[in-house]
């Protein structure tokens, strides 16, 4: 089978799963299967690209697809298991409290998820879907998938200290334990980590006569790891621009000394030592710090209060780097 058609009919399985489950949840009025249905589609998509993409060696034989695919539904898989216990400790979502009674608002969150999940996916389905047969590893292909393999761990690690320390009481205010007292976001890091990897490891199984440089679907697959990026980076109502801003207002008003500290030494995204000595036009790019994630509380003087009149004030220098999702 082309890949091509390997990808029509995962865009196929996609629609038929999303759609279906925006039907039945909009007459349930509920969102209770929204998440588990994003999970298990992650999960259809890799059988059926497994299974239809095959070509003269057999999947089984095939350490690239196997690999690749095992290390994508062990990262699904955790997505799906963690993301349906969140909603049965929260019970429910609150994202859909003012949606699922609006038949087109409601359908646009389930076609944004069905976006998400074959963006991600395509990276998994050009290897599955490839014909090109290799039974090796090149060492490119062991450090891609190590490090996809690593994204998958350090978003697990993450999400379950973090688990771990709300069940206990969030001592402290906000989470430093394990992985979080090197990085903000470490489990956004791992999510993005891994795509960008899985990505890479895909290079080797172009059917381009000249590779994977000159491969258009290939370079069309880095949308997974960009549109990861973008949703974590940017967007306000899920990942690190959500977390941040307004948000750590918080740990300001409980914490504010000890946030500020904590902010000042620990990354925002890529965990590591000594972020503190890291100059601030760094930050502000490659360690993705952006001013757009600063806490800037508004305060009302007395003496302005007949003017209506608010003004902002900037945090201390200590309190220049971001905070992160706790």
């Amino acid at each position: 089978m082309s890949q091509g058609f390997v990808y029509g009919i995962s865009v196929a399985i996609t629609l038929g799963i999303q759609l279906t489950g925006f039907a039945v949840a909009f007459l349930l009025q509920t969102e209770t299967f929204y998440d588990i249905l994003g999970g298990l589609n992650y999960l259809a998509l890799a059988a059926w690209s497994a299974a239809g993409g095959q070509n003269e060696l057999s999947f089984q034989n095939d350490p690239r697809k196997m690999s690749m695919t095992i290390v994508f539904v062990c990262s699904r898989s955790w997505l799906l298991i963690f993301l349906a216990w969140r909603a049965h400790e929260r019970k429910g979502d609150t994202r859909f409290d003012e949606v699922k009674d609006k038949f087109g608002m409601f359908l646009v969150y389930w076609i944004v998820q069905g976006m998400w999940v074959m963006l991600i996916s395509m990276p998994m389905i050009f290897v599955n879907s490839s014909s090109v047969s290799k039974t090796e590893f090149t060492p490119f292909d062991f450090v891609t998938m190590i490090g996809f393999g690593l994204g998958v761990l350090i978003e697990v690690i993450s999400d379950v200290q973090k688990a771990v320390w709300v069940k206990a009481g969030r001592k402290g205010g906000f989470c430093t334990v394990g992985l979080w007292a090197f990085s903000r976001h470490p489990n956004y890091f791992g999510e993005i980590l891994q795509w960008w990897c899985a990505w890479m490891f895909a290079y080797s199984s172009s059917e381009a006569t000249g590779g994977g440089v000159a491969d258009p679907l290939w370079w069309g697959c880095m949308i997974s790891p960009l549109f990861t990026m973008h949703i974590l980076l940017n967007l306000g109502g899920t990942g690190i621009a959500n977390a941040e801003g307004k948000n750590l207002k918080r740990y300001y008003e409980k914490n504010p000394s000890e946030y500020a500290e904590y902010r000042a030494n620990t990354s925002v995204l890529i965990p590591f030592i000594g972020y503190r000595h890291v100059p601030l036009a760094l930050k502000r790019t490659i360690f993705f710090d952006f001013e757009k994630y600063e806490y800037k509380p508004r305060r009302t003087d007395n003496a302005d209060k007949n003017s209506n009149k608010e003004d902002y004030y900037l945090l201390p220098p200590t309190c220049e780097h971001l905070a992160g999702q706790q």
